[in-house]
């Protein structure tokens, strides 16, 4: 094994995973809190860092209760997406192992096609910490995520955490796929919204790539992927008049554009401004409304979830920006003199 990384030993017990290599090197390091990401053992696997009694192994290989396991952990490799300090980040927490911001609406979250910089990715590697953070080798695209656990659309505003390690990386992610993590969003829909539970498929739409639809078949998933189940819990917080309602969003999954989909397709109230699902609004003022915000009235305005490290609870909310709170008055003026 390479030197200069601290070697980790365990001895395998009856109770931990034997069915491969890689699957039980995974389990240990959780369970000695260096949580690390499957696709990076299956690396030092393939590069020697991992011995069974002394030897290498093949990452299916089955482990016998009672073997020895040593790991010597390979450095996460420096990220390719270049720092820029110019990225504003309001940050309304951190800590030695995380980090909670409030996105602005049109902050992209990390480099991708069309916005290899500016991101919020390029913003956090200008930070202390965030030099030498890994990106997740599990995303399929290539993106550079480093820390990065969930994101929020470019036009959707509010709270995001984001690791400063891997451990707290995995940890968090773990959570979010556990459904551990509260998220609430509020949005301002077109019409009359109620409350309701949309709990439905989810995939992506079968014509259009950009577009994610829930009037989906199990067997129906576009470019091999299978549909997964989503919910959204919906609470109607305010009337305003028949022409639009403020909602409140809670979140059991967290599928991509989940909430803009069920809205739109399941309520049949798309989010105000939403420029992929919604349609503009018939009436006049409404429409002048929305045409000015110039994005989804979608807001992360609570995250909570158990600290990684702390294991305590911690739980933040996030108030309505200054363009959604301009557009709900517009609308409170406009459903008081019954003109809409």
């Amino acid at each position: 094994m390479a030197a200069g990384a601290e070697a980790l030993h365990f001895r395998v017990d009856d109770v931990d995973p034997h069915d491969r290599l890689d699957k039980l090197v995974v389990h240990l390091l959780e369970r000695a809190g260096r949580a690390t990401s499957r696709a990076a053992v299956q690396r030092w696997i393939a590069a020697g860092r991992v011995l069974v009694d002394g030897e290498p192994a093949r990452a299916s290989v089955a482990v016998r209760s009672g073997a020895l396991v040593d790991i010597r952990p390979e450095a996460p490799s420096p990220p390719a997406a270049a720092a820029d300090p110019g990225v504003a980040i309001a940050v309304v927490y951190e800590d030695e192992h995380l980090l909670v911001i409030d996105k602005p609406a049109g902050l992209v979250v990390h480099p991708a096609r069309g916005h290899a910089s500016g991101t919020l990715v390029n913003g956090l590697l200008a930070l202390p910490g965030f030099a030498l953070a890994p990106a997740d080798p599990r995303d399929p695209m290539g993106h550079v995520r480093p820390g990065i656990v969930h994101r929020l659309d470019r036009g959707t505003s509010g709270l995001l955490v984001v690791a400063k390690d891997e451990p707290t990386r995995e940890a968090l992610k773990a959570r979010f796929a556990r459904h551990e993590i509260e998220r609430e969003y509020a949005a301002i829909v077109a019409g009359e919204a109620r409350d309701a539970t949309y709990d439905t498929l989810h995939g992506r739409h079968a014509t259009d790539r950009l577009r994610f639809t829930s009037w989906i078949r199990s067997d129906a998933g576009a470019g091999g992927a299978a549909p997964r189940r989503a919910v959204t819990h919906v609470r109607v917080l305010e009337r305003l008049g028949d022409a639009a309602t403020v909602v409140a969003c809670s979140l059991e999954t967290g599928r991509t554009h989940q909430i803009r989909v069920h809205l739109a397709e399941r309520g049949r109230t798309p989010i105000l401004g939403d420029p992929l699902y919604g349609k503009p609004p018939k009436k006049p003022a409404v429409r002048a409304v929305a045409e000015e915000l110039g994005r989804q009235a979608l807001h992360a305005r609570v995250l909570g979830f158990i600290h990684p490290a702390t294991q305590r609870p911690v739980r933040w909310e996030s108030a309505l920006p200054a363009d959604m709170r301009r557009a709900l008055d517009q609308l409170r003026r406009l459903a008081t003199r019954s003109s809409i």
